[in-house]
This record gives structure tokens, sequence and C-alpha cells, in this order.
């Protein structure tokens, strides 16, 4: 379909137009590797669909209909919704604080709906970088460079890094953060200013772990540090991930075979340790064609961004694809050994609604981006 095809009056609002703008191929992997984590969530599950393959499937196929739909709605109302979908989230992430906040595992991270309980730090990971996203769209190469107004999208990556972190949520507040500077360094962030700030991050980092963190946030950094010295306690989650891990071997052990994984000396195997469960049934093999799955994913996803005539659907495109790939960073790093235990899920592979919810809806921005990558937004950011 040619640029014209798709500026014709009446032509751009077309279904069949649109379906055959989506990328096909990015889709399938999608597909792909939601098809792995129900395979895995299976296998660990005693070789059963429940309690969670079952659930991860049906979730998966909600989520793929919703990301093919929101495919469709132009990014012209992404860009007006941009500042709401903020507000509403940091409205939730408020509401956490309240009686109507879900406390588990000694943090209080959820909205107790009654029929459903949700995350809204999830929801702020789209809400981020929709409003950094149109605040950009707007600005100068100069305001986006080095400016007095940097002090918008500071406070706009803040103060929900400052209430997540308060939950305490430190996974989930790295990926606000990290999401939100990522943008900030595309959207033409001087780099002496990124040098400083990374500067003061690494001073601060000792005191912080010292005394600003929770007794088992900064236990779990220690035992990142040397897991060996506790193996039977706060060192346990991590040794365990890297003898599953490395008794994989070549070809890894076959399906439903990890003796780490079903016979439950794997902790959290269905969340946060389920790509060490991966690794131990798959071997190197199959995490390597694993990773080159998510590779492609984000590489396909940056080439729909740039193709994008405007620079809300660049910005707005990078940032969801850049969440994603820290999520699989920071994912594959901890259970490696090679960052400390910070909840961070494995995204399409490990069972968790709330969170495969947002990443289906950042994809269906992505894949918006491209059907409607020719679409006209007005300059303007409505802020100062």
């Amino acid at each position: 379909m040619t640029a014209s095809a798709l500026s014709r009056p009446g032509e751009r609002e077309r279904v069949s137009t649109k379906i055959s703008q989506i990328d096909w191929r990015l889709l399938l992997l999608i597909c792909a590797v939601g098809g792995a984590g129900a395979m895995m969530l299976y296998s660990v599950g005693g070789g059963s669909w429940s309690p969670w393959a079952a659930k991860h499937l049906m979730r998966f196929g909600f989520c793929l209909v919703l990301m093919l739909g929101l495919s469709m709605i132009n990014i012209r109302y992404w860009f007006g919704l941009a500042y709401p979908i903020y507000g509403l989230a940091l409205f939730l992430l408020a509401l956490v604080e309240t009686p109507l906040g879900y406390t588990a595992l000694g943090a209080t991270r959820w909205l107790d709906l009654g029929v459903t309980r949700i995350q809204p730090s999830e929801i702020m990971k789209i809400g981020v970088v929709l409003a950094l996203a149109r605040w950009y769209h707007g600005a100068s190469a100069q305001e986006a460079s080095f400016h007095w107004k940097l002090i918008v999208p500071v406070a706009i990556i803040g103060l929900p890094f400052i209430l997540v972190a308060h939950q305490p949520d430190l996974g989930s507040a790295m990926l606000i953060g990290l999401t939100g500077a990522a943008i900030m360094f595309m959207a033409g962030l001087n780099w002496k200013i990124i040098a400083a700030v990374a500067a003061v991050a690494i001073v601060a980092v000792p005191p912080y772990v010292m005394f600003g963190m929770h007794d088992y946030q900064r236990h779990r950094v220690l035992t990142f540090l040397n897991p060996e010295a506790d193996m039977a306690d706060k060192g346990y989650q991590i040794v365990q991930s890297k003898i599953a891990m490395g008794s994989g071997g070549l070809l890894g052990k076959g399906f439903g075979l990890g003796s780490q994984s079903q016979l439950e000396f794997l902790p959290e195997r269905h969340t946060d340790f389920i790509f060490a469960a991966f690794a131990e049934e798959f071997g190197f093999v199959g995490t390597f064609f694993l990773l080159t799955a998510y590779a492609a994913i984000i590489l396909i996803s940056l080439r729909i961004a740039s193709l994008s005539h405007s620079h809300f659907g660049r910005l707005a495109a990078s940032g969801v694809i850049a969440t994603f790939a820290m999520y699989v960073l920071i994912n594959g790093a901890m259970v490696m050994g090679l960052a400390p235990v910070v909840g961070v899920p494995m995204p399409l592979l490990s069972n968790g609604g709330t969170v495969m919810l947002t990443v289906m809806i950042g994809f269906g921005l992505v894949m918006a981006t491209r059907v409607h990558r020719y679409a006209e937004l007005p300059k303007g950011h409505g802020l100062i």
C-alpha cells in the first residue's frame, strides 16, 4: 500500500486497508513467544493446563484481539489521550496508598476493586511513554537538548518513580526511570547532562543501598554480590536458578523433564524464574532461539518507529519497545545472577495478567504507529 493510497480521503479509515498495513512478522513473533510461555507454564505446572497455562492462553488470546483493535486506532487519538492516560495512571498510583491498596509479600502494589486486582504501576509504564512522547512532540531541539523546560519531563518521570518506589516496587520503579531516560536520550538530551546524571547515580547508589532501601531489598543486593554466602536462605533463589540454567547444557533435559522446576527446587518458576526453567529444559540452543525471537521483536519495532512521520509516533513506539527490551534484559540478568532479584518478569513468557495486558497494549501502540505512519499531528505539547 502506497503512501498516497493511505492519504486519500476515506481510504485511511477502511479497516481492510489498515489490516493490510499490520506487520505480520511482528505479530507472528509475539504469538510464538506467547505460545512458548503457555508451553512452559504447562510444563512447570506438572504437565497440566491448570493452574497457569490455560489462564495464560486465555489472557494472551484476549490481549491479542485487544492489540489488533488498538492498532486500528489512529495515533491522533493516542496523541489526544496521552496526558489523560498519564493522569489516570497517576491517580490510580495515589489510590494504592489508601485503604483500596492491597498488600501481598510485604508490598502494597495493587488496587483491590472487588472483582479483580490491578497493578497501577504497569499502567503507568504506558502513561509515562505517551506523556513524554507528546511533550517532546511539541518541544524544540533546544528544549529537548538543554533548557529549563526539561523540568516538565523530569517531573513526568519523577512523580510515578517516587510513588512506585515507595510501595515498594524497585523493579517497576527502575523500568519507569530507565524508560523515561531512554526517551529523553532519543529526543536529543545533551550528552553532558546524561553523563552528569550517571555520575551522580553511581555516587548515590552505595548510600542508598545502606540507608534508603528496605531491609529485604538491601538483603537482595548483598545476596546478589555473594549468593553462596547464604545458599539456604537469602541466596537460595539465585543459586537454584544458576543450577537450573547450567544443568540444561547444550540441548536441555527435554520438555517437562527439568528437575529443578519439576521437583520445585526452583522458586517462582512460573513468574520471575520461568526463563531459568526454559533454559533447563531446552538448553543453550533453545535459549538462543528464544532470545533471537525477542531481539527480532525489538528490531522490527524499532524499524516501525523509525518509519513514523510524526515525532510523537517515533518516540511513543520507541519508548514502548525500550520498556519491553528492559524487561528482557533485567529478567535475563536477574536469573543468571548478573543483577539483584527485583521482581521483573520475562514478558509474554511469565505468568501474570497485568504485565501481559500492558505489554500487548504497548504493541498495539507500535502497530498503530505503523498503520498510521503518515498521520499528521498538531504541533505543541499542551504544556509550558
